[in-house]
């Protein structure tokens, strides 16, 4: 075990952005492990449209956090941070460099810092925030939590959704509740590294991989399970590709749109997933496109454990 608190490369970002890959060729340099910060790999049989680490590099490189519950079991990420806190904790005391891969931000800071107890989220509280304009919400949070407002940038939908939706599940403004809790539940020294291209290419890469996603057999796996008696309306099957792929399946839209909103949706979740990460302190964002040099980068950061 190491003598102070174990280091983590945290390995961040849109999705698109080859982090299991760069994650991969790390660990295959160093025999680091892998703990996948991912919301939707956590349920079992949801492999295509989770982009998934196949089988084979599972087999080749430890990848843990992932496959912890049934697609219609119920799961949080204070539950995943537990589970990937464990996870990690076991790699150091094996002596391999610990990996935080992926793109869910939430889960990635419950990973660091801990979450405010009793207060996670709600999807249905959170979705009817999200429908709101902006300014709408912004207005709602300068009257019932003007600190907030005054800390969360104005363009911040994220944030500022969030801080909607503890209040509501708490009853009072997510500032008195960050206050006293203070994210200070801290076992790990965390290295945060944010993968970044161009909007453009991303939008690219991103068309590709829902069109090899559905290439790969999405529709049949989604098919399976609604035939293993999963219901389109559970969480995870209305997460983005297996909920258009669900409306493929009732007949409401044909394959060829099918893709395409999976693909705008996709688009739209990475840009949600750059605001987020930008406001996380310390963040180095690199090139993902200059592989040599954040290989040297985080290569150096593993090497100072």
């Amino acid at each position: 075990m190491s003598a102070s608190r174990p280091r983590v490369i945290a390995i961040v970002g849109p999705t698109g952005t080859g982090k299991t890959e760069l994650a991969c060729a790390i660990a295959r340099k160093t025999g680091a492990e892998i703990v996948s910060a991912d919301s939707m790999q956590v349920y079992r049989g949801l492999d295509i449209g989770t982009a998934k680490p196949s089988a084979e590099l599972r087999a080749e490189i430890p990848h843990h956090a992932i496959d912890l519950v049934a697609p219609d079991e119920p799961m949080s990420a204070g539950r995943w941070a537990e589970a990937a806190r464990a996870a990690a904790h076991a790699i150091d005391a094996r002596r391999r460099p610990i990996l935080l891969v992926g793109g869910t931000g939430l889960y990635a800071r419950a990973f660091a810092g801990g979450l405010i107890a009793d207060v996670e989220s709600d999807t249905g509280i959170r979705e009817a925030l999200e429908a709101r304009p902006l300014e709408d919400l912004r207005a709602e949070l300068t009257r019932l939590d003007p600190a907030a407002a005054s800390r969360i940038a104005a363009n911040d939908r994220i944030r500022t959704v969030r801080a909607l939706e503890a209040l509501r599940l708490a009853g009072e403004p997510i500032s008195k509740q960050q206050a006293r809790h203070g994210f200070k539940d801290r076992p790990f020294e965390v290295v945060w590294i944010g993968l970044g291209v161009g909007r453009d290419v991303l939008a690219t890469r991103l068309r590709a991989r829902v069109e090899a996603m559905f290439a790969a057999g999405l529709v049949e796996e989604v098919r399976g399970l609604h035939a293993a008696g999963y219901s389109p309306s559970l969480r995870s099957l209305s997460a983005i590709g297996y909920r258009e792929v669900g409306w493929l399946l009732a007949g409401r839209i044909s394959e060829a749109e099918a893709v395409e909103r999976t693909w705008i949706a996709t688009r739209r979740y990475a840009k949600r997933q750059r605001s987020w990460f930008r406001a996380e302190p310390g963040l180095e964002w690199v090139d993902a496109d200059a592989r040599d040099l954040v290989l040297e980068r985080i290569l150096a950061a593993i090497s100072r454990r």
